[in-house]
Parts: structure tokens; C-alpha cells; sequence
């Protein structure tokens, strides 16, 4: 009778077909056929497969990054929309109008796209964003070039038959913020299902995250330094909006189609597998329909498979992976309802949407509040200007971003599971060796709110009118809540509600802030706009140049301090949704 040599022996040390019967007796005759022998090639079998997940999860993980740190081209919106108002003659109400169309471009899908990644996978929204980048900055700079020329150098006057090119400037940014929502939901995805076992899935989550809140610094310098237009007496002046949207439209093509081939979730399967035996510990999900399907064939739902068919089933890839998309959309649907059932889940969200809608805000019109501050006939503010605070934005949000990846991994609790928390008031024991020191995640993001609200309040007492050079301190300390709030909110989700459905559950959360961001940008429109008329009519005979542009604390003042109190209210809900009643730590939640 033959006996079962090791595959990895005729594999690899026999080299043309041969039976079991002629494998036993080369294994044999050789001295391959031990148990010693063939416990030593699979352990570096193992070793090799380890080294090379190893590598993907590195790889994916610096290509996440890198994609990331070109995504957030967005967000220097600012840089160049006070030239949408001198250049094109825009109102104020339509410069935010544009904006708003990225911002909820930018929200709205990433539910959507977060279902469609946890599904099907990351390549496919890297993809997705390659094409939209291109189509949405190339059609910007189109049409800037046109009424650019039309407006200044042929002197058309802007009238009611050019309003279509507005709307396609519209357009063109609701490709350019649903494609920033793709390329950031894939890498963030990537990191948080790569490392989510990992004793550093903090600062492994935090790299995307910070990449792309670098990625407003490094652009607005790029492109005041390097795509400027040139003054008469041959000086450097503001961007180039044309050639700063081509570097746009070429560089995120380019970075869209790098990460369609080197995004990679390792062992997803495997992921799964895990969250199937923690729910069914949990008791939320019954076993008994995955064993029932595992005995069927696939398609044949209600059929028994004949018991002399069960191997031939197991070797048909078809069958296989076609149980194992099953069994991954069974699951992830269960983790998707416990989601949206969780009673908590909703007031974190809409704290989410009170911290992030005034930094959107005052980030998309950072560059008109900067005019307000000091007189100009060219609506910029003396002594600063937008690319200088969309920097220290991004520079104070980066070391936030960092921060809280690196000091939470050290100082805040950590669950010894990966998955669902779904077991009230049971005894988790952190594994982090600090637990008598132990931070929840919850202070830093109570801490970087209150920070927020802080810079929006010394904006809104006036203290900066007439100093712009004191606007450092406004851009810093809303950059460092915005960047701490973005990093911690999806570090939290996962951390709860686990890292295999992650995309999902946090697009639900994130479209959220859509509606924060057109609230207040409509808000800062209206009193700009109220503000606007109260100088033109304190005017005589003023400038028509200036019809558009604003000056002095009444074009911001109560809006700022309306948003300082917006964040004070989210504040007080996470501390609800943390030690009120039925709150996380109620329930034994580690966080």
C-alpha cells in the first residue's frame, strides 16, 4: 500500500509527475520521506509565505501613504478661490457654491464607496480615482482658461449666457471630491485591515491619515513656488490657477493607476474567518447557516450535494470562492446592522459632524477670511497670505495626525480583539503593558476639539482683525483639532466596531460632515455677503473691484462664534457617549 509522502517533497525536490506510489519510493530511497524532513520544509514553507505577506503589507501600506499624500488636493481649495473672484468675477455665494459641490462630492459617496471596498476591493476605487482626478482638474483648468481670456484679455462681460460654464466648474469639482473620497477611503482601508492585529495599528493607520493632511501643505507650496504667475516688473506673483490644475490632473492620474496595482489586503479570508468565530461567541450570529452552506453547492441553494461529489467540490475554484464571497457579504451585513443598531454609534456620528463641519468651513474660505482682516484693494491680507496658513494647517493637522498615532499605541488602552466589542460589561484586559496609565482615546479627541473651538473663538473675538500676522495662531490650532478629529474617528471605529467591515462603517459616519461643511460654508457666505453690502453702502463711488470683497469683523465674527459653540455641543456629546448611561465604558468597552 502506497504511503502519503509530503507535498512539499514532490513539489519541489521531484521534478517530472509522478504517482503516489513512485513518490513514496524516491522519498523513501533518498531519505526525503521522514517527518523531520518534511516538518522542516513546511516550517520554511511558512517562513517565506510570512516574509512575503510581510512585504505586501509594507508595500501597500508606503503606496497608501504616497497616494494619500497627493489625495488631499482639496483642501487647498483656498489658495485659489480669491482668484475665482478677482479673475472670473465670482460672487462669494459662488465661489462657496463650488466648493460645497467638492465638499459633498467629497462626503456623500464615501458610504457608498466604503460598501463597494469592503466587497470588492481597493483596486477598484484606486481606479475610479484616476479617472475622476483627471476628468475633474482637466475640465477645471479648461474652463479657467477660457473665461480667464474672455473676461480680461477680450473684456466679455460675465453675463447670464456664461452660466453654464459655472455649473461645469461645479461639476468639475464633484469629480474632484469623489474622487479624493475613493483614493482616501482605499488607503485608509488598506492600513486599517493590514494592521489591524498589529501592536502598532495606531500610527500604521495614522500614515495615510497624515499623508494626506500633509498633502494640502506640500501642494500650496508647490504651486506658489513653482507655478506662479509672473508681475509685469518680472516678480513672482500668486499661482497659476491653469498649469497649478494640469500638475493637478497629471499627478493624481498618474498616483491613481500606482495604487490600482499595489493596494493589497493580506488575508482577508482570514480576517473574516476570525470575526465569524467572535460572533458566533458573541451569540449574535448562528453557526448553523454557514455549516448548511458549506454543504451545498454553489447556485443550488435548498439541494444537498451527493456525499461522493463533496471532493470534487472542494477542488472547484468556481465553488470556492464563490462560498467564500458568500460567506463575506453574510458577514459583513450582520457587522453592518450591529452597526447601525448600536445605540452609541449615532451621537458619536453627529459629533463627528459638529468637530469636522466648521473646519471644513473655515478651511474652504480661508483664503477670503485672510482679506477681511486688513484693507486691500486686492482682497488679500498685508503681511500673510493663503498658501503660508493652508500650510501651517496642514503642518499643525500632520504633527496632530502623528501624534495621535504614536501616543495612543503608548498610552491608550488597546483590546486584545480585532473585531466587534459587542459583549457588554465582559472583562477585556488591554495589552498595552501601561494600563495603569492608561488614556482613553476619547480624552485626546475631547482635548483637540476643545483646541478647535479655542482657535475658531480668538477668530471670532476680533482679536486678529488688523493683525493679520496673528492668524497663525487661528490656522494652527484648528489645523491641529481638524487633523487630531480626522485620525482618531476612524481609529475609534475600528476599535469598536472592528476592522474587516472598517469602510463601511466609517463612510457611514464621514458623509456626515457634508452637511456640517455647506451649513456653514452658506452661513459664512450669507454674513459675508451681508457685510459686503454694509461696505458698499458706507462707500461712495467705490471701486467696482472691489463689489465682491468684504472687510472688517462683521464679515466673520458670528459665524465663528457660532461654530466655536457647535464644537463646545460635540464635546459634551462624546463625554455622553462615553460615561453616560449605556456608554462605552458602561458596557465594558475598550477604548
Amino acid at each position: 500500500m502506497p504511503t502519503s509522502a509530503s507535498p512539499c517533497v514532490d513539489r519541489t525536490l521531484v521534478a517530472p509527475p509522478v504517482d503516489s506510489d513512485q513518490a513514496s519510493t524516491l522519498s523513501s530511497s533518498h531519505g526525503y520521506g521522514s517527518d523531520a524532513d518534511s516538518l522542516e520544509l513546511d516550517a520554511a514553507l511558512r517562513r517565506r509565505q510570512r516574509r512575503k505577506k510581510q512585504l505586501v503589507r509594507i508595500g501597500s501600506l508606503v503606496s497608501a501613504t504616497l497616494a494619500a499624500l497627493c489625495a488631499g488636493s482639496i483642501v487647498v481649495f483656498s489658495l485659489y478661490a480669491p482668484k475665482f473672484q478677482s479673475r472670473l468675477h465670482y460672487t462669494q455665494f459662488q465661489v462657496n457654491g463650488v466648493a460645497i459641490a467638492g465638499s459633498l462630492s467629497l462626503y456623500l459617496p464615501i458610504s457608498v464607496m466604503g460598501y463597494v471596498c469592503d466587497r470588492v476591493g481597493v483596486a477598484p476605487l484606486a481606479l475610479l480615482s484616476s479617472v475622476l482626478f483627471g476628468t475633474g482638474y482637466g475640465l477645471a483648468a479648461t474652463l479657467y482658461r477660457k473665461l480667464d481670456i474672455e473676461y480680461n484679455n477680450l473684456g466679455k462681460p460675465h453675463g447670464p449666457g456664461n452660466g453654464w460654464s459655472y455649473l461645469l466648474m461645479m461639476f468639475a469639482f464633484v469629480c474632484v471630491g469623489s474622487a479624493t473620497c475613493a483614493m482616501y477611503i482605499a488607503s485608509v482601508s488598506t492600513c486599517a485591515k493590514n494592521f489591524g492585529k498589529g501592536k502598532y495599528r495606531g500610527l500604521a493607520l495614522a500614515m495615510p491619515i497624515t499623508g494626506f493632511g500633509l498633502s494640502g501643505m506640500w501642494l500650496s507650496q508647490f504651486g506658489t513656488r513653482f507655478l506662479y504667475e509672473t508681475n509685469p516688473d518680472g516678480s513672482r506673483g500668486d499661482v497659476d490657477v491653469f498649469r497649478f490644475f494640469v500638475f493637478l490632473a497629471i499627478l493624481l492620474f498618474v498616483v491613481g493607476i500606482f495604487g490600482t496595482f499595489t493596494l493589497r489586503v493580506v488575508d482577508e479570508q482570514n480576517l473574516i474567518e476570525e470575526a465569524i468565530e467572535e460572533l458566533e461567541n458573541s451569540g449574535l450570529l448562528d453557526g448553523s447557516a454557514l455549516l448548511g452552506r458549506s454543504d451545498r453547492g454553489y447556485g443550488t441553494a435548498g439541494l444537498t450535494t451527493p456525499a461522493g461529489d463533496h471532493e470534487s467540490h472542494r477542488l472547484l475554484d468556481p465553488v470556492k470562492d464563490g462560498d467564500a464571497r458568500w460567506k463575506k457579504n453574510w458577514v459583513l451585513n450582520a457587522e453592518t446592522r450591529q452597526f447601525l443598531t448600536d445605540h452609541t454609534m449615532w451621537p458619536f456620528a453627529l459629533a463627528f459632524l459638529f468637530m469636522v463641519g466648521p473646519g471644513e468651513a473655515f478651511i474652504n474660505n480661508l483664503g477670503t477670511i485672510i482679506g477681511t482682516l486688513t484693507p486691500s484693494t486686492s482682497g488679500l491680507g498685508e503681511g500673510t497670505s493663503a498658501a503660508t496658513h493652508v500650510s501651517v494647517f496642514g503642518v499643525t493637522s500632520t504633527i496632530a495626525r502623528l501624534l495621535i498615532g504614536t501616543m495612543t499605541d503608548l498610552l491608550a488602552p488597546a483590546p486584545e480583539t480585532q473585531h466587534v466589542q459587542v459583549f457588554p460589561n465582559r472583562s477585556h484586559h488591554p495589552s498595552s503593558p501601561l494600563k495603569r496609565f492608561a488614556i482613553s482615546r476619547v480624552v485626546f479627541l475631547l482635548f483637540f476639539g476643545i483646541l478647535m473651538s479655542i482657535g475658531l473663538i480668538f477668530l471670532a473675538s476680533g482679536a486678529v482683525q488688523d493683525h493679520a500676522d496673528r492668524f497663525w495662531v487661528v490656522s494652527g490650532l484648528v489645523g491641529a483639532g481638524y487633523g487630531a478629529i480626522f485620525s482618531l474617528t476612524p481609529l475609534i471605529v475600528t476599535i469598536i466596531w472592528g476592522v474587516e467591515n472598517f469602510a463601511t462603517n466609517f463612510g457611514i459616519i464621514a458623509m456626515l460632515p457634508a452637511l456640517g461643511s455647506t451649513f456653514w460654508g452658506l452661513v459664512y457666505s450669507a454674513v459675508y455677503q451681508a457685510g459686503v453690502k454694509e461696505s458698499g453702502s458706507a462707500k461712495a463711488g467705490g471701486d467696482s473691484d472691489d463689489d465682491n470683497f468684504c472687510y472688517g469683523k462683521q464679515c466673520y465674527s458670528a459665524t465663528f462664534w457660532a461654530e466655536g459653540i457647535c464644537v463646545w455641543v460635540a464635546c459634551l456629546l462624546l463625554l455622553w457617549v462615553w460615561k453616560g448611561k449605556g456608554g462605552w465604558q458602561q458596557r465594558g468597552i475598550v477604548i
